[in-house]
């Protein structure tokens, strides 16, 4: 019985694996998609580590590399992320599909968004496998304190919110960063998880992860937003 994990190697998907380890589900394979766009579907930024993460968790991961999804330019949300779930939905069928795989259920790491998570338990039922989202309605803060304490090493790679400025970017998510996310949180509206986008995230070592994954970054920033640019990645 096989579980495949939706995995972006932010800090969400990575806790959705580590908590279905503790919790005895055999997960057998990450799935990373990888939008050649911005997407409203998927996690984007530095999507492209996910092979190092793999490789230090031990587990074999299946990429999927789609056409831009055109989601700069939407008229339709609906009807966008219902087209951005297609290969997803393909490449779990071809798994299902296998009967050398047995796909039991997929992992997923949504804390709030009902428009990834109803579209994702719509995807379960059509393959008739179960879902496993644990952060799923969970208390933000609550969640970000048990990664921390779980030994989660989590870099910010990208910001997009008021009081988010260019010092953030590459800035280790600890608890005196919490701390002013709590206070960005009375100030200006940001999510302390960054649920809303005003961070991504990149998990670079933890209780599930064999080996580190060492970063050399240098900053980009675009007057209100900015991201990180990786130089080098590699396991410590």
């Amino acid at each position: 019985m096989t579980w495949v994990c939706l995995f972006s190697g932010g800090k969400d998907s990575a806790w959705a694996l580590y908590r279905a380890q503790q919790e005895g589900l055999d997960v057998g394979r990450l799935l990373t998609v990888h939008p050649a766009g911005d997407s409203y579907m998927y996690h984007t930024p530095a999507t492209h580590l996910a092979g190092l993460a793999a490789e230090s968790i031990g587990l074999p991961l299946t990429e999927i590399e789609p056409d831009d999804f055109g989601a700069d330019d939407v008229v339709d949300a609906g009807a966008q992320g219902d087209a951005e779930l297609e290969p997803l939905e393909a490449a779990l069928q071809a798994m299902a599909d296998d009967p050398a795989f047995d796909l039991t259920g997929v992992t997923a790491g949504a804390v709030e968004s009902e428009f990834q998570t109803a579209r994702i338990e719509g995807l379960c039922d059509r393959l008739g496998i179960d879902l496993f989202a644990p952060l799923w309605q969970r208390d933000p803060e609550t969640l970000a304190e048990e990664m921390l304490a779980a030994g989660f090493e989590i870099r910010i790679v990208q910001v997009a919110a008021a009081g988010l400025d260019e010092s953030w970017l590459g800035r280790t998510l600890d608890a005196d960063a919490l701390a002013e996310l709590r206070e960005l949180n009375d100030q200006y509206g940001v999510h302390v998880l960054g649920e809303g986008g005003e961070f991504e995230t990149f998990v670079v070592g933890g209780p599930h992860m064999d080996r580190r994954v060492g970063l050399d970054l240098r900053s980009e920033w675009e007057g209100s937003r900015g991201h990180v640019v990786v130089e080098d990645a590699w396991l410590e």
